[in-house]
């Protein structure tokens, strides 16, 4: 495999961790939390599965390839809800799911 593939798909996994992370917490202080409820779950999703993913990258499992199918599929879901809001937090979320479920695709071939 790849060295070079699966450094980038760490790199955007981590990413796009921090990101889920950072708009779940500002969403939970947006005044309508009642709308952001979908947004939150997908974040929490998503970065469980960013960091399963980096974490069996790192240490080579033979599940990499399965991992990252789910992964790049709750990035295109968390990216697809969080492209809906205005918020910078939400839109840039949205970039790092994009950009990490492009990363996700390349190695779950």
């Amino acid at each position: 495999m790849n060295e070079q593939l699966i450094r980038a798909c760490i790199d955007a996994c981590l990413q796009c961790l921090d990101a889920c992370e950072a708009c779940a917490i500002a969403c939970l202080n947006e005044p309508d939390i009642d709308m952001m409820r979908g947004c939150i779950r997908l974040d929490r999703d998503c970065a469980d599965l960013c960091a399963t993913t980096a974490r069996l990258l790192m240490r080579g499992s033979d599940l990499h390839a399965q991992a990252c199918a789910l992964c790049a599929e709750a990035c295109a879901a968390c990216a697809a809800e969080c492209g809906q809001h205005h918020h910078d937090h939400c839109q840039a979320c949205a970039a790092a799911c994009r950009e990490c479920e492009a990363a996700c695709r390349r190695l779950a071939a």
